[in-house]
């Protein structure tokens, strides 16, 4: 609403500039973007000699920046003997290089005001570091340091591996992080997706300085990577740095032979822990979704708006937007309830998370496919231009602060090879109709099989078989 009201105010002073587009299956029409959107900085490409790509965006008057490494390598990209590799390497980067100490490099870190970190996802590993406009040379220096000449010694690896095992016993502890891991083991069982990104036990317990070695030398190529970075950036500073500090990467694995990516085969499918003494359940229920240059990302985004999120400790209870929050807080069926729409390469998973009390799930799945099995058939116009200004507005507050912006700029240029500006966004959004809705719904959602991970009290949670069968409308 308040995104609304900003543009009626805009377009009133003539600060709205017109755009052209042709939307998909419609007349060619025209349509209005504020002056902030035209306007937002530009995101400078280059690509080295190596096939290094650097990006940034420079935000004028900034005194800090933030400067990463974006590798498209993640736990997908592991083999059963080697799950883990990338998670532990993420580890061992900040235990000591051929230069550094762990001590030296943490009091250097810290001596800079600064702060260096990493994450691992199931396709791809991050360096970052968020340091003061003087100090960008140095963050770059040390994150090539760390990544390229880590020293990776056998009793660090043995002290990591304790680590690693308190981790995951943390990880466990999470019910959400649990459900989802077994939602991309059962949904995408026997591929590279369906294995978790901390790895099995045995592995943490059996990895070798050899198999992180290998890992390493395989996948931690120049084309494969990203420099990216935001705030305080001189983009042809940063060209220069990367080249000084990330010239020596070799622009193909060692032996010269490409790991081809494991495809993901979506099973439907479901696992289920049950726990009778628990009085609450976790659920998560996903359709195979659509991979991020799909033409069905968009939509599928906007249909993740327009079924909603809600939790009972909000504010808003029953006077959420979402027709399905409504009913689930109307009837209060579930402590929370969010839907999801989780991207890959080639794949995806839509679906939706649930915490419930135990004696409500068999009315729960009820509102809930009901609700899914809607969106194929009469999604309003009104839930869809709500979505759309809610989609945007999330989209712009997700790109507050120069983390956030390199973020955006090295997941955009590993998966889509570009960045697309806020402008173009806006235009893919604007051109989905009701029609593309319902299109989408019935490509993912109707009769379609799924996959459902349930932990805790589920013994009123129904069957695969009734869920599939309520996953489309018997009409006569």
């Amino acid at each position: 609403m308040a995104l609304r009201v900003a543009l009626s105010k805009l377009a009133r002073k003539g600060l709205v500039q017109q755009t052209p587009f042709r939307a998909f299956g419609s007349e060619a029409k025209t349509v209005s973007f504020p002056d902030y959107v035209l306007r937002a900085p530009s995101t400078d490409i280059s690509t080295l000699d190596g096939g290094l790509r650097v990006a940034s965006e420079t935000v004028v008057g900034s005194e800090t920046a933030t400067v990463g490494v974006w590798i498209d390598a993640g736990s997908r990209y592991e083999t059963a003997k080697n799950n883990g590799a990338a998670h532990f390497l993420e580890h061992m980067a900040f235990k000591g290089t051929e230069k550094r100490t762990q001590q030296q490099l943490e009091v250097e870190i810290e001596n800079m005001g600064g702060h260096l970190n990493a994450y691992t996802s199931r396709e791809q590993t991050v360096y970052f570091a968020k340091v003061f406009k003087k100090d960008i040379g140095r963050a770059v220096e040390i994150l090539s340091d760390i990544l390229l000449k880590s020293k990776l010694e056998e009793g660090a690896i043995e002290r990591e591996r304790g680590v690693i095992l308190r981790e995951m016993a943390e990880v466990n502890k999470q019910q959400e992080e649990l459900v989802l891991d077994h939602l991309h083991a059962t949904a995408f069982q026997g591929t590279g997706l369906g294995r978790t990104i901390l790895g099995p036990e045995e592995n943490i317990r059996s990895l070798t300085k050899a198999d992180l070695s290998d890992y390493i030398n395989t996948h931690y190529t120049a084309p494969r990577m990203v420099i990216a970075g935001a705030g305080a950036i001189d983009h042809t500073e940063l060209c220069g740095l990367a080249s000084e500090h990330f010239g020596s990467l070799p622009n193909a694995p060692k032996g010269s032979l490409e790991v081809a990516m494991d495809p993901a085969v979506f099973t439907g499918s479901d696992v289920r822990i049950k726990f009778d003494s628990d009085n609450t359940a976790h659920v998560a229920l996903a359709f195979e979704g659509a991979s991020w240059t799909s033409e069905y990302a968009f939509p599928l985004m906007l249909l993740q708006t327009m079924l909603g999120s809600y939790d009972r400790a909000s504010g808003l209870g029953k006077n959420v937007a979402s027709k399905m929050c409504q009913e689930v807080a109307q009837h209060e069926l579930a402590h929370s309830v969010s839907t999801f729409n989780t991207c890959y390469k080639d794949t995806g998973l839509f679906g939706i998370y649930a915490v419930a009390p135990d004696n409500k799930l068999d009315d729960l799945m009820w509102y809930v496919m009901g609700n899914l099995v809607r969106m194929v058939h009469k999604p309003s116009d009104e839930e869809l231009e709500r979505a759309k200004v809610n989609l945007k507005a999330t989209m712009l507050m997700g790109l507050d602060g120069n983390s956030n912006v390199t973020e955006d700029i090295g997941r955009q240029l590993l998966t889509y090879g570009r960045r697309m500006t806020p402008a173009e966004i806006f235009s893919r959004i604007d051109a989905i109709t009701i029609d593309d809705i319902k299109a989408t719904a019935t490509k993912f959602i109707n009769d379609q099989d799924h996959a459902l991970a349930a932990i805790g009290g589920i013994h009123e949670l129904p069957d695969y078989n009734w869920i599939r069968r309520h996953s489309y409308y018997l009409r006569y």
